[in-house]
């Protein structure tokens, strides 16, 4: 990590931390969940953190009103935790209209699955996301009185159009804006209305910094911008890319703690020969009944592996008060169904289906894997195709789908899929299981070192140092 200690306001839907009540009227306090709070947590330790994130409960929306909450981390770093009230009409239609499914699916190739395209977009859009994203807004602006050298970091598809605003009320604040999602060519956005796609691309463009995963999706943003908003739209911006990776230190602690050892004693009084295993969350841009399907076929033509071989699918329930996420996981429970009535029989269950939040059991069979099934319609990178390469102690194999940006760091040591190729996800995991164990260990070892070398911190470092060279340009 970078030693120069920086004031930062990170800004993210959702926070580190957050709070309710239990049913005794006892306050519950939990981690926050997913990919984007883990890895800003290394910040917390190197630095002096402000964080701004949305009151999503009643607990939270009290400790909004009472002001800002001085919080300690699981490593003992101290940062201060903000919570932003908003309007529950306005964060309805921001969160389950706009940016969950419509910013989402648009980004991830999946318009298509949208139940109501374009229904009522634009007023959702007026009267949801811009009001959410202008209190985000008012509240950076007023940390920024208290601490006015610190630099703001943004983060995601929740939070377009904040910097834009932000921009307004202090011009002279230094912004980097994150996208932990894919970004699409502009075709893709035509299905959006017009003030809806100039107004993402201009709120991007306000920032001095917009970092992503890869270069596909630097590129294809760089081609938006040029597009909807004119070939010198970016202006002063830097546009970068770089891979956010896994936090080594806290793995190797996991991997020997005893919640995932427990979990993987469990796991091996009952372990099958071979274990494909899929860790995602209910998402349909995870691509799981394909996956399903993939399987169900390598059973059809491997009668020799039945028995020997099961599928582990631990997936993470996500987003179920929105209808296509809510359908999506009826899909997954219907193809698993078939695969249990084909080919299950009373010795052998050939699939295990879990929906339940268990990072635990996760971890456990991240070690045990022989098989890691990553088949995502797109991704912007996929934690899930790093950590488990990295703790599996059985020279897994990686099968990864090309249209993740974790492929432009590991496609080589991967069996690389179409998504949208079943027949190709079936050859592909029939493959894996039949690599020579030389090459297996050669491909895994290859990928923990990768992700050794270019772990959390060096992805911390480099973000920061782009906020340095943002700096230097407007001294």
């Amino acid at each position: 990590m970078t030693a120069r200690r920086r004031t930062l306001l990170v800004v993210s839907n959702r926070g580190p931390v957050g709070y309710d009540r239990d049913a005794a009227g006892e306050r519950i306090v939990r981690r926050g969940a997913g990919g984007l709070v883990t890895a800003l947590r290394g910040l917390l330790a190197h630095h002096d953190v402000t964080w701004i994130a949305s009151a999503t409960t009643a607990e939270e929306r009290v400790l909004a009103a009472a002001g800002p909450l001085e919080e300690v981390a699981r490593d003992g770093s101290s940062y201060r935790l903000r919570f932003v009230e908003h309007d529950p009409v306005a964060y309805d239609l921001f969160y389950n209209v706009v940016a969950n499914p419509a910013l989402w699916f648009v980004q991830h190739g999946l318009w298509d699955l949208k139940l109501d395209p374009g229904a009522d977009l634009l007023p959702a859009w007026e009267q949801g996301y811009v009001p959410v994203n202008a209190g985000f807004a008012s509240a950076v602006a007023e940390e920024l009185e208290r601490v006015p050298d610190a630099a703001v970091f943004f983060h995601d598809y929740h939070l377009y159009v904040a910097p834009a605003l932000l921009r307004a009320r202090c011009p002279e604040a230094l912004t980097m804006h994150f996208i932990h999602i894919p970004w699409v060519a502009p075709d893709a956005w035509r299905v959006l209305p017009e003030p809806i796609v100039k107004a993402v691309h201009a709120g991007l463009c306000a920032n001095d910094v917009v970092g992503f995963h890869t270069e596909r999706w630097r590129s294809a943003f760089l081609d938006c911008v040029g597009e909807v908003l004119g070939p010198d739209a970016v202006g002063e911006t830097i546009v970068t890319a770089h891979p956010i990776s896994v936090d080594v230190a806290e793995f190797d602690e996991l991997r020997s703690s005893e919640p995932v050892l427990e979990a993987e004693r469990e796991l091996l009084a009952s372990r099958p020969e071979y274990l494909i295993l899929r860790v995602d969350r209910t998402d349909p841009s995870k691509n799981t009944v394909r996956g399903l399907e993939a399987y169900g076929l390598l059973l059809e033509r491997r009668p020799d592996l039945h028995g020997r071989v099961e599928l582990h699918a631990l997936l993470d329930p996500s987003r179920q008060s929105i209808p296509e996420y809510a359908a999506e996981l009826e899909r997954i429970e219907r193809a698993a169904a078939a695969i249990e009535l084909r080919f299950g029989r009373p010795d052998w269950q050939p699939l295990h289906l879990r929906v339940a939040d268990d990072f635990a059991g996760s971890v456990a069979a991240y070690k045990q894997f022989d098989v890691l099934l990553v088949n995502a319609v797109m991704d912007g990178l996929n934690l899930v195709a790093k950590e488990a390469p990295f703790v599996n102690e059985r020279d897994g194999v990686l099968v990864l789908s090309r249209q993740t940006g974790a492929f432009d760091e590991l496609g080589a040591f991967a069996v690389p899929v179409d998504p949208f190729d079943v027949e190709g996800q079936a050859d592909a995991l029939e493959l894996a299981l039949e690599l020579a164990p030389a090459e297996r260990h050669r491909r895994r070892a290859a990928i923990e070192a990768q992700v050794r070398e270019h772990d959390l911190a060096a992805w911390l470092d480099a973000v920061l140092s782009d906020l340095d060279r943002a700096s230097t340009i407007r001294a």
